[in-house]
């Protein structure tokens, strides 16, 4: 191991001795390391003995039972420190039930921004609803929500729309805040990877009061983790593509990106046929002005390699303060406030910036500096080139979260029956700046490569414009000292700013209304109102325009947003016993709940819930719960503008042609020639994405039911054993997506009109005629989402032995169906089956994946596994992380993701190339292994933890750069870090 064992084990013993110091007083506490389908065994039997009626998160019903009709996993505060984890995210996406693609730190494209998403049920975090105590937060990201605040996670894992509203179909993450918490804590923590990077340290202190008037609870959280480069880890350094031909088997080269350090340039006619190719590499060192011995044909060997400067873990930094009040201002009356704040400051490194006509480069076949004759513009022959002299692209994130829930709540009694209530009002702002590096001023450069000449007088080469600063360089050797000098005067930062505001007002009562012989019948209501804004600026550097689509600093071009909308909502929710202490019944429940949403963008819904709970015998629940689930579009659905994006097409459906009239092929030569460059290359194209308005799609709420039936054994012979089952059901109907490029061009190819608008290709007689310009990606509703499999969770605390208590669980969840449909009912609709596959970077079915980093993986398997063993002050827990084996690729065609590639195109006709069709790669389970240990020194009232994570440096599944946009692998699932060790010292006053 290489672990850096010195700077791991100073700090762990300057953290012993100043934990030694500053520790008094109370006795010690053994943090209990689970995660179970209820709340914490202690807090079970408390309840129980004081038939304290709760809320469980699923239903607004107070309830004396914690297991009901509804699926909840509970997550307490000491198995998340169990883990090690600084933040939520990362141990939230490790429940089986989350799958899917989903973002975090990992992924460093979309990941730069330091948070994390949680997609139920593969659905994306936009479709799973994080509440705080049951309360909206305006932040979907789980790590701006301070860990240390947090006394246990409750996730739903059924729909739960007529419940909570808008976006509660995968499911629900409410995260229960501490509360009547008495004393201090503080807690530093340090860790580090065998690799000796990556390094991670936080420090948290908690305080709390709680007497007769009220109690309070307040605290701050820091914590902060290193960056690592792509290139300190044997499976990243490299981008690792697949190519074949029909005569070549597909095999594995090192490459990556068609944008080069050198350039690549589309030859003259003439040139093109004494050099036998179409496009040509100046070679390493020539000045690229003598085109007849400069240049070489470009092949896969000259491909960009960029794998080696982006990241594996983004840099990250958090600080968090937060507190949680309550006050009696009479018996029946109190009043509450929870607040935090978060600061996360975070960012990204991608590659040098590319430079080329795609993106509004233009270089003049007047200027001095080109030898070809021609002009290269957008629209006409073609030039790019990776700006590797101007050094690495780059963003740094400022983001700040502030929530606020406050309120009075308090009870009454009416006709004996006992209710509650609660009005407050939610606020929160989220704001985030982003600073840009690393782009280049496309105006200036093309500006410098206007028309040119050679000042025989001076010997310098000036501008025939004459303009002021114009300064000619050579774009045919980047690494030129003239070009390098043009370079850094044309870079400058860009700086762009988004914040959003969330007002929710809302009343709540709950409470008995008459008695049957099965019990009390209880009905929960309430009312809320929500008003949403978002404002968004963006830097004039990076204003996309709306005819070119490109922007002064070149490839990452955006526009503003500003809007709004508000809803208003109603719901009521009863709760009937219908028989109890009967022979072959013990209990038997209805709930039903019904829930009105009025949305001022897209009109009324209604949701509603039909819930059984079935006791035979007192030790068997029997449960099934059947509820309608919705979500209304968000205003950057609705609104969003153009903004850059580079998706790449796994195939063009116009390759080799024959046929004129189809709508998606404007442009393609019909005699059976055309290959589209970029997709036989594995080069991202120009894309748009867009909200629904911006490309005239139409959008409204995707709507749907989500189904779940299963069983609760707890059987009264084996105290202690726990076992459920649940299984699983839910679709949706309009499901609101953004439709890749992919899909767009699919859609049209296949007979759906309203989607040809959005692609543009160049026209018949250009140089480029069929390629593709650009394509928009709108949001819209898209066909069908069919989701279904089965839950299993398992507990068994076993009886007490002489060398300690063991506690072992496991929960997995199996993927029994993930399907799409693009277009139901109709010629053009496409099945794809997800189910058990991978779903690669550029193919049509991650181009509808829900959310992530360009890729989608759906195991039919996930699972954890944890043993909990303690013995007076010491306790140790082991937990298995499992990833089901999966596929990429398949036989049948309409399912293929072409994972081994495409044949690199070589100008020859179509028959003389191919797709590497039909190929699937196999991939196996992948298991992590965890492992920590803890020990009380209760002289001291501290307590020392140390554990290791990937105990057995499992190394993440190598699926090629032609397949992912990260790392050769998939960051959202799988981990990339490798062995990593941690401590932490915790002491109590």
């Amino acid at each position: 191991m290489k672990l850096g064992v010195k700077k791991l084990s100073s700090a762990v013993r300057l953290a012993l001795s100043l934990g030694a110091v500053i520790a008094v007083g109370a006795s010690s506490t053994a943090f209990a390391q689970d995660t179970s389908n209820s709340t914490q065994d202690t807090a079970s039997t408390k309840q129980a003995q004081t038939l304290q009626t709760v809320v469980v998160t699923g239903s607004h019903i107070r309830r004396v039972d914690l297991e009901t009709s509804n699926p909840v996993v509970t997550i307490d505060a000491a198995a998340i420190k169990a883990t090690g984890k600084l933040t939520l995210g990362d141990v939230l996406q490790s429940l089986p039930a989350v799958t899917g693609g989903n973002i975090n730190p990992q992924v460093n494209n979309s990941g730069g921004t330091g948070g994390s998403s949680v997609g139920l049920r593969g659905l994306g975090s936009q479709r799973t609803l994080l509440l705080i105590n049951g309360k909206r937060i305006i932040n979907q990201d789980p790590n701006s929500i301070p860990a240390d605040m947090i006394e246990r996670v409750e996730v739903l894992t059924d729909g739960a729309s007529s419940v909570y509203g808008s976006d509660a179909i995968g499911g629900v993450v409410n995260f229960i805040l501490k509360k009547d918490y008495q004393g201090a804590q503080v807690s530093v923590n340090y860790g580090e990877s065998d690799h000796n990077d990556g390094a991670s340290r936080g420090a948290q202190f908690t305080f709390g009061q709680t007497s007769d008037k009220g109690s309070i609870v307040a605290g701050i959280d820091y914590n902060k983790s290193d960056a690592i480069l792509a290139s300190n880890r044997k499976f990243s350094q490299n981008s690792v593509s697949l190519y074949g031909t029909k005569s070549t088997p597909v095999h594995s080269f090192i490459g990556g990106s068609t944008f080069i350090a050198h350039g690549r340039v589309q030859l003259p006619a003439a040139l093109q046929a004494s050099l036998g190719c179409k496009y040509g590499v100046a070679n390493t060192g020539a000045s690229g002005q003598n085109p007849a011995t400069d240049y070489h044909c470009f092949t896969n060997a000259d491909k960009y390699n960029y794998a080696s400067v982006n990241l594996i873990q983004t840099p990250q930094e958090r600080t968090s303060l937060f507190v949680n009040g309550t006050y009696n201002l009479g018996e029946h009356v109190t009043a509450y406030m929870d607040a935090y704040h978060n600061k996360t400051t975070s960012g990204f490194q991608l590659a040098p910036a590319l430079y080329g006509t795609a993106y509004g480069a233009m270089i003049s076949k007047d200027s001095y500096y080109n030898p070809f004759g021609q002009d290269f513009v957008p629209g006409g022959n073609d030039f790019r080139v990776r700006l590797v002299s101007a050094g690495n692209r780059s963003a740094n994130y400022g983001t700040s979260t502030d929530q606020v829930h406050a309120g009075l709540k308090g009870d009454f009694t009416i006709l004996d029956q006992a209710w509650n209530w609660d009005a407050g009002m939610s606020y929160g702002h989220f704001s985030q700046d982003l600073i840009t590096r690393g782009l280049p001023n496309t105006a200036k450069l093309n500006a410098d490569l206007g028309p040119s000449h050679l000042d025989p007088a001076t010997g310098q080469v000036v501008c025939d414009s004459g303009a002021a600063g114009c300064t000619p360089f050579n774009p045919f050797n980047m690494f030129d000292p003239k070009s390098v000098a043009a370079l850094q005067a044309a870079a400058v930062p860009a700086i762009s700013n988004r914040h959003r505001i969330e007002k929710v007002y809302s009343v709540d009562v709950n409470g008995g209304l008459f008695d049957l012989p099965a019990g009390t019948v209880q009905l929960a209501a309430g009312a809320d109102y929500r008003k949403e804004y978002t404002n968004s600026t963006v830097d004039p550097l990076l204003l996309i325009d709306p005819v070119s689509l490109n922007c002064t600093l070149g490839s990452q071009c955006a526009s503003p947003l500003q809007g709004g909308y508000t809803a208003k909502e109603a719901y009521a929710e009863v709760f009937v016993p219908i028989l109890k202490d009967l022979p072959g019944v013990q209990s038997l429940n209805v709930t039903i709940g019904d829930r009105y949403s009025k949305f001022n963008l897209f009109g009324t819904n209604n949701s509603k819930k039909f819930a059984v709970e079935y006791r035979p015998i007192n030790d068997l629940l029997l449960r099934a719960t059947v509820s309608d689930v919705f979500r209304a579009p968000t205003v950057l659905d609705k609104f969003g503008a153009a903004t850059s994006d580079a998706p790449k097409l796994s195939n063009d459906p116009c390759n080799g042609i024959t046929t004129a009239g189809n709508p998606a092929c404007v442009g393609v030569p019909t005699d059976g020639t055309f290959t589209n460059t970029d997709v036989a290359a594995g080069q991202q194209i120009k894309g748009v994405a867009s909200g629904a308005s911006y490309a005239g799609i139409p959008i409204g709420p995707e709507k749907g039911k989500s189904f779940d039936w299963g069983f609760v054994y707890s059987p009264s012979y084996a105290p202690g054993l726990s076992a459920s089952v649940d299984m699983w059901k839910i679709y949706l109907n309009d499901t609101i997506t953004t439709i890749g490029a992919q899909t767009v061009l699919n859609l049209c190819y296949a007979g759906e009109t309203t989607y040809c608008p959005l692609i543009k290709r160049f026209p018949a007689g250009n140089v480029n005629a069929g390629q593709i310009d650009n394509i928009i990606e709108p949001t819209g509703n898209l066909g069908r989402t069919d989701a279904g499999g089965v839950d299993l969770s398992l507990r068994y605390k076993l009886p007490q032995f002489s060398f300690g208590n063991f506690t072992i669980g496991v929960d997995a969840t199996y993927l029994s169906r993930w399907d799409q449909q693009t277009a139901p009912g109709s010629d053009a609709n496409a099945v794809y089956h997800d189910a058990g596959h991978f779903m690669p970077f550029g193919s049509a079915q991650a181009a509808a994946c829900p959310s992530g980093g360009g890729v989608c993986l759906f195991p039919r398997w996930r699972g954890q596994g944890f043993l909990n063993w303690n013995l007076g002050n010491w306790d140790a827990s082991w937990r298995m992380r499992y990833i089901g084996r999966f596929q990429n690729g398949s036989k049948s065609p309409s399912q293929d993701t072409f994972p081994g590639g495409v044949c690199y195109y070589e100008g020859k006709p179509a028959g003389n190339h191919c797709n590497a069709t039909g190929l699937v790669f196999k991939y196996g389970a992948t298991v992590y292994n965890d492992v920590s240990v803890g020990y009380n020194i209760e002289p001291y009232n501290t307590r020392v933890d140390f554990g290791v994570n990937n105990l057995f440096d499992k190394q993440p599944p190598f699926l090629y750069a032609n397949n992912t946009l990260n790392a050769n692998t998939d960051p959202s699932d799988f981990d990339l870090i490798g062995r990593y060790f941690w401590a932490r010292v915790t002491v109590k006053f």
